[in-house]
């Protein structure tokens, strides 16, 4: 039986020390070491989760906590109140931080002998920083779920996330929810044609009747049917 360890380690980006939720398992079965990315609620149990289930797929994965500077060991619930934190803690990072911890969580993930690619996945704020993140050199592919705003905004400011594509080069997927109310379905056209003209095997997937959230089975709004076909297709592009 495949035996999965867990453990907070800390990776540094400069003199910075970042908190890290590391997922592996004793019978490596892929060569990709996978960045998890946080929604705005923290490295919290949802995203441990999906951290763990790449370790049971034979993969080593990782999820840094964004928030560090702002908010050590910060995780929280669906509710309203996290809600608010949440919000109020991504509105404190920058671009050039994000990618800094992005960057320090794919050196570590190198320094396992049996990791030779690199993969992104991230959820809601996490989905813009994977898209963000796919610029980085390091990154062979990346899966975004529903980040909000890529078209529209930059952390700490600047450019939109979107103007990052012409600097991509792995494969990217991308996944929508029609019903997210948080991203209007004009924003998914920008970002469907600015990655299909990078390059043309870059997907965008969009899920009749799923919403904003609909991969976390913690919230209300999961959508079992759109979460179980977005990880094949999650797990398609990580092989």
């Amino acid at each position: 039986m495949t035996k999965i360890t867990t453990q907070t380690i800390q990776i540094f980006n400069g003199e910075t020390a970042i908190d890290a939720y590391l997922a592996t398992t004793d019978i490596p079965k892929s060569s990709w070491g996978i960045v998890v990315v946080q929604e705005i609620f923290g490295v919290n149990d949802h995203i441990q989760d999906v951290t763990r289930r790449f370790a049971e797929q034979g993969y080593a994965a990782i999820a840094p906590a964004i928030y560090q500077r702002s908010a050590p060991g910060f995780q929280v619930g669906y509710d309203a109140e996290g809600m608010q934190l949440g919000v109020q803690y991504k509105e404190q990072t920058t671009a050039e931080q994000l990618l800094g911890d992005i960057h320090s969580a794919v050196d570590y993930l190198k320094t396992l002998p049996y990791v030779k690619k690199i993969g992104i996945i991230g959820f809601c704020f996490g989905g813009l920083v994977a898209y963000l993140s796919a610029s980085l050199n390091s990154i062979d592919a990346t899966a975004s779920f529903y980040g909000a705003k890529i078209v529209s905004f930059r952390p700490g400011g600047g450019e939109p996330t979107i103007a990052v594509t012409p600097q991509i080069k792995g494969k990217v997927y991308a996944f929508f929810g029609t019903e997210d109310p948080s991203i209007p379905p004009e924003h998914v056209d920008q970002i469907e044609a600015a990655l299909i003209k990078q390059n043309p095997t870059n997907r965008v997937f969009r899920y009749l009747e799923a919403e904003h959230g609909f991969f976390c089975d913690q919230r209300s709004c999961y959508n079992k049917k759109a979460a179980e076909d977005a990880w094949l297709n999650v797990l398609t592009l990580f092989s």
